[in-house]
């Protein structure tokens, strides 16, 4: 999806889900039972959200931080699925279903967010178009961002992935005031999401710094080339 609609649709959601927006729309009582039912949370960083398995019990809004969601294969090794940023909310694919969760979030950085009950949720669902669509929308951005991810996997080298996921995290993520992707990640969890050997992402990190495509400050990365990382990932932003 082009960045101006997967934007759209992030700011859509963002004039929707607030106090403010919900006093407006919803009844007198609606609105003062989702006051009185939503909660504020801190995670610190490598806190776990939510794990595995575990029975939906709300959703979750991020307000401050980053996290992502990951499962674990069948040998034990995490896969990171996607991250997740300020003005993102997730718990709601699961709950939607009636399924327990089927990945593990994880704080990456300090994190603060709202929490929504379940029962909550689903009630303004119920009574609220504004929000039912907005959602509606945000599944189906989150289903085709999982076609891209099969794509992406099945049909890139693992040159190709690295350069795609670099503009992609900078995309979604945002950069520092020194231009650094705004997440630093292990090159262990770069060799997860890229699918790959943590001594071939090593490698490559490596190559790409030498060709002046990044610049690296530890576990931090700049994007020094935008043109030429995209014609190398073959992405259109």
């Amino acid at each position: 999806m082009p960045q101006e609609q997967q934007l759209a649709i992030e700011e859509r959601f963002a004039r929707v889900f607030n106090d403010k927006s919900f006093k407006e729309r919803l009844s007198s009582a609606d609105f003062e039972k989702y006051i009185n039912a939503k909660k504020r949370l801190s995670f610190q960083k490598h806190d776990t959200i939510f794990e595995d398995g575990e029975i939906p019990k709300g959703v979750f809004v991020l307000e401050k931080g980053a996290a992502k969601l990951s499962k674990s294969g069948a040998f034990g090794k995490d896969q990171i699925l996607r991250f997740i940023k300020e003005g993102d909310i997730i718990g709601y694919r699961s709950l939607l279903c009636g399924e327990n969760f089927q990945a593990k979030a994880e704080a990456m950085t300090d994190i603060e967010c709202v929490f929504l009950p379940s029962e909550v949720f689903m009630h303004l669902l119920e009574v609220d178009p504004q929000l039912s669509f907005v959602m509606l929308q945000k599944i189906a951005y989150e289903l085709g961002e999982s076609s891209n991810t099969i794509t992406f996997l099945a049909q890139k080298t693992v040159r190709e992935r690295l350069a795609e996921i670099l503009l992609l995290l900078e995309q979604k993520l945002g950069v520092d005031p020194e231009g650094f992707i705004k997440i630093s990640l292990t090159r262990e969890e770069i060799a997860n999401i890229i699918g790959t050997a943590t001594e071939s992402a090593i490698r490559l990190i490596s190559e790409f710094k030498q060709d002046h495509l990044i610049e690296v400050d530890g576990r931090n990365i700049k994007i020094l080339n935008h043109d030429k990382l995209m014609k190398l990932g073959h992405v259109v932003l």
